[in-house]
């Protein structure tokens, strides 16, 4: 990845919270929390999918891909995080905040797309669930996920590599507290058309779409729900639909807000850092909230292979 010498071997500064010093330590307090939850929960649903049988369905084998992504996401970004909080350095190494940027880019994209597979899992097993196990078969649902996680490489290598060849002048702050696009392009003393294009083709490509693919999906589903006269069938599917849906829009609503507006280059408003707060730390610790406290397959799981740790420590 070729950059400007400018700015190579050289550390970035990221200014976070610090012209607020009186919320840092409130933010350290709730980013340890939400981590330790997304560490816990996220854990927790990848190792109940593989050692229950019962949740042996694609729709599981995609939430552990994606609890597995989160928790990459996030210990990509908190580590640094809480060094820069709590130490008198806010400094971050060139490497680092290039493997940040890359982090950040990289799995968001691949999220916008898991979202989208299981939104057509979802289409699958309410629209079509007589030919469900022929439709979402392992060979297909394992294909899907691989190109969820490897079709994003390349357009995050780009766009990694245009907004770090973007000219700073010397400007070594990075206006939030890890290193993202919005404030990456903000430090540039000059603009690029032409970077902006391709920055907004790519946010249509990995946004845009995938959202579109899922309110269709969506849409079909609604439609063969109405027909649908069993109280106790409609429950499920609100519960399976309801858990995803409100993580679409959580993850899109904040994503769009942040990555599909004009990026101005002025400083960053305390509002964009508190979103983005919310959509890196937040975010992932409620997912597998979300997808438990709605999910009674998953607490019945949990509560299955409790007892049978509790059965075996007895006997």
């Amino acid at each position: 990845m070729e950059v400007n010498n400018e700015s190579y071997g050289t550390d970035f500064i990221l200014l976070g919270f610090s012209d607020q010093p009186q919320l840092e330590r409130i933010i350290s307090v709730v980013v340890i929390i939400s981590y330790l939850v997304t560490l816990v929960g996220n854990s927790t649903i990848m190792l109940v999918s593989y050692l229950d049988t019962q949740l042996h369905t694609p729709m599981y084998f995609f939430l552990s891909n994606l609890s597995l992504l989160d928790l990459c996401y996030t210990t990509s970004i908190v580590p640094q995080m809480l060094v820069n909080l709590w130490g008198p350095k806010k400094t971050i190494t060139f490497g680092g905040c290039v493997l940040q940027f890359f982090f950040a880019l990289d799995l968001g994209a691949t999220e916008c797309l898991l979202l989208a597979v299981m939104a057509y899992d979802r289409y699958a097993a309410i629209c079509q669930p007589l030919h469900y196990t022929v439709i979402m078969n392992p060979q297909l649902c394992h294909k899907m996920v691989i190109a969820a996680w490897l079709s994003t490489l390349g357009c995050a290598i780009l766009v990694c590599t245009l907004t770090l060849k973007l000219p700073r002048c010397g400007n070594r702050e990075v206006d939030n507290f890890f290193c993202e696009m919005p404030a990456l392009i903000k430090m540039a003393c000059g603009s690029s058309k032409v970077f902006e294009t391709v920055v907004f083709v790519l946010a249509v490509v990995f946004l845009l779409v995938p959202l579109s693919l899922i309110l269709i999906s969506y849409g079909v589903i609604t439609r063969a729900v109405m027909r649908i006269k069993s109280a106790s069938k409609w429950r499920k599917i609100l519960n399976t639909c309801g858990s995803h849906l409100t993580v679409v829009t959580i993850f899109y609503g904040t994503a769009i807000s942040m990555y599909m507006k004009p990026q101005n280059h002025g400083k960053t408003q305390d509002g964009e850092k508190f979103l983005a707060l919310f959509y890196t730390i937040i975010t992932p610790s409620l997912n597998p909230l979300i997808y438990t406290l709605r999910n009674k397959d998953v607490k019945s799981a949990v509560k299955r292979l409790l007892f049978v740790k509790k059965f075996s420590a007895k006997s």
